[in-house]
């Protein structure tokens, strides 16, 4: 039997703790070892016998891992991380600011291709799982569409600018498709649908004793970049309510292409692939694990650089064999 894949995980986290699951159902995986800015000897991971180090000594210990899991936030960690990890192992990060991925890509294809590793970036669901999508249905159907929804979920990003609000204890921000912009983009005609007409933002807000909400509601409905744009609820609850129903962390969304084939376009078609996640950052860290086979695998082929989900062929995210893939799967 083959050796299995020894993974490294950078970031101890919601995604760190979900690539760690994710590992336990994949035979071919072991973890190897954790990597955290906080002190080791404070962290309980699941695994047992699995060593846990400080981050700043990762690059110490690079012979002992296959594939490095950035596990890290896309705002100021994986812009520094990945680049310098990329310079010591092959990996694999989240990376999912949208507009910086070519600069990122950039910065991390340099020190990649410079050390001879393989680097995949921006891997996750979107970017990731949807990015594919919209590339085989575009690529189908050339004469289109393309929309993008996501949600019902729990934006983290839109959370934690709520929490920066004087007087804000804790919150949670769901972002939620409008059922009519949903049906507009399944219907196959041709629609032009702004940001305000095709999601909406719920805010549940745990306040101070005293606070003006008054005031904590406007700054968050006019927040510009983050709610400004959209039709947003706030409503005020108790910390019991918050941590009663609002504790999960749940998202998922559609990608629907529409467009028409035939001579004189007569023909009208719609692909859409959706998701519903009980736990975004859990699927997350499965795909990353998926990804991370194929990191390795395409390092010893040696394809070195920084890749994307778009350029791994489906049969290498896969533990089976091309043989079994091409009977029960083709």
């Amino acid at each position: 039997m083959n050796q299995p894949i020894r993974i490294g995980i950078l970031g101890y986290g919601n995604l760190g703790r979900g690539v760690e699951c994710a590992i336990k159902q994949n035979p071919d995986m072991a973890l190897a070892a954790v990597f955290t800015r906080r002190d080791p000897a404070s962290l309980r991971i699941l695994t047992p016998d699995v060593p846990v180090y400080p981050a700043d000594d990762a690059a110490a210990h690079a012979a002992e891992i296959d594939v490095l899991i950035l596990c890290g936030g896309s705002a100021t960690d994986l812009p520094v991380q990945t680049p310098a990890m990329a310079q010591h192992f092959h990996l694999i990060d989240s990376f999912d600011t949208h507009a910086r991925i070519p600069e990122h890509f950039a910065n991390v294809d340099a020190a990649a291709r410079a050390s001879g590793h393989t680097a995949l970036i921006s891997c996750g669901w979107d970017p990731g799982m949807f990015s594919l999508n919209r590339v085989y249905a575009s690529a189908i159907l050339p004469s289109g569409q393309d929309f993008t929804f996501w949600g019902k979920g729990v934006s983290q990003g839109h959370s934690d600018a709520i929490r920066r609000i004087e007087g804000v204890v804790d919150a949670r921000q769901y972002t939620i498709p409008v059922p009519a912009a949903l049906d507009a983009a399944r219907s196959g005609e041709a629609v032009t649908l702004t940001t305000r007409q095709k999601h909406t933002r719920e805010c549940f807000v745990v306040a101070e004793e005293g606070a003006d909400l008054e005031r904590i509601e406007r700054e968050i409905v006019t927040m510009p970049n983050y709610f400004a744009d959209y039709d947003t609820t706030v409503h005020f609850i108790s910390m019991e309510e918050l941590k009663a129903n609002h504790s999960g962390i749940p998202h998922g969304g559609f990608v629907i292409r529409t467009g028409k084939t035939g001579w004189n376009a007569e023909n009208t078609h719609v692909i859409e692939y959706s998701l519903k996640l009980a736990s975004n950052p859990e699927f997350t860290s499965s795909v990353l694990v998926s990804y991370a086979r194929a990191v390795h695998r395409m390092a010893q082929r040696g394809q070195h650089g920084c890749k994307t989900v778009l350029d791994v062929a489906p049969a290498d995210l896969s533990a089976r064999e091309p043989e079994w893939l091409r009977e029960h799967m083709l």
